[in-house]
């Protein structure tokens, strides 16, 4: 028997990655939010941690697992065709390869701290959203949000930096930068979190389900989940 997952499901998942395509796109400018600097990947990436709480919050931690990893396919295979792209020989009449290779490549320390701190964000985020909500019987959706967050981005952000910059920045100047970010990206979170109420009741209205992860495996390479059949 094929597959089935609903186009709402799927439409959650393309949005969820091009969200994590685009932060990393737009992460090779430094930006100034105030007093603070900071990639210009904050202004999307946090709107993939407010799909991921919403993919829990509907369909639970076991198809939000395979929208985690799909996203993490669809970044590297980003990665590989911007290194391939930038590493043909550009066109003699070209004079842009400076300038798009700064956009587009980047090293591969900060490719790895990327790719980690995506993958432990991530899941630290459905973990905490799940078990809370178990926890609390469904209640208190807006606390549960901001706390999963809170363990996500901080947990995203304190890995990132640590790993792409440590030995380059003293001590101080990286915990600054950990959690400047952490609380632009949970900000960002509360203050969408009215239309992500809204999202989230709107969805479990039209799917009809509501998911509770009752004994399941929150194993992170375990891909498979009842709600799909071979």
């Amino acid at each position: 028997m094929k597959n089935k997952v609903s186009v709402l499901f799927m439409l959650a998942g393309i949005l969820f990655a091009t969200c994590l395509l685009i932060s990393n796109i737009l992460a090779s400018k430094i930006m100034m939010i105030g007093p603070w600097s900071a990639p210009a990947g904050v202004l999307i990436f946090p709107l993939a941690y407010i799909i991921n709480d919403v993919l829990v919050e509907v369909w639970g931690y076991q198809k939000t697992r395979l929208i985690i990893w799909a996203g993490f396919g669809v970044n590297v295979l980003a990665v590989l065709f911007f290194t391939l792209a930038i590493t043909v020989n550009a066109a003699p009449f070209w004079e842009n390869q400076d300038a798009f290779a700064t956009v587009l490549g980047s090293t591969p320390r900060i490719v790895a701290a990327s790719m980690l701190a995506y993958l432990m964000g991530s899941f630290l985020n459905a973990y905490v959203m799940s078990k809370f909500k178990v926890l609390t019987k469904g209640k208190g959706f807006s606390i549960r949000a901001v706390v999963s967050t809170l363990v996500g981005e901080g947990a995203d952000s304190a890995i990132f930096i640590t790993i792409a910059f440590a030995g380059m920045f003293p001590v101080n100047a990286l915990l600054t930068m950990i959690i400047t970010q952490a609380i632009i990206k949970t900000v960002y979170e509360i203050a969408v979190l009215p239309l992500t109420i809204w999202v989230v009741g709107k969805v479990k209205k039209l799917e009809g389900i509501d998911t509770y992860d009752y004994q399941i495996s929150y194993n992170p390479f375990k891909l498979k989940f009842e709600g799909l059949k071979n």
